[in-house]
């Protein structure tokens, strides 16, 4: 993860601007996680959250977003935790996308 750019003490870009796909494939590849289309389509509309509502979705909130904004994908919880190969749904697909942790996550 040499080539990444600067992150937070919990492993998240300092700057989201600095996102690109290759960097998301990195923090993706410290889960184990290979992106794929539907992974992309998840991320898009995460940072579409975030820059409507100025800060990164919890759970929930998440869930509720891609549930109306990715309709056809059918997202639930299980399916994000089995998409991005961990329990912790809102902290990892936020910090694949670049974004802040959400502020209710350890």
């Amino acid at each position: 993860m040499d080539n990444l750019p600067k992150l937070d003490n919990d492993g998240h870009l300092v700057n989201h601007l600095d996102w690109n796909e290759t960097v998301a494939q990195t923090l993706a590849d410290s889960l184990g996680v290979v992106l794929e289309p539907i992974h992309y389509r998840v991320i898009e509309q995460v940072r579409a959250f975030f820059e409507q509502f100025h800060h990164s979705p919890a759970t929930r909130p998440l869930i509720k977003h891609l549930a109306a904004t990715l309709p056809d994908d059918e997202i639930n919880n299980q399916k994000l935790q089995a998409l991005f190969n961990t329990g912790l749904v809102a902290r990892h697909v936020n910090r694949i996308a670049g974004l802040p942790k959400p502020p209710n996550c350890l």
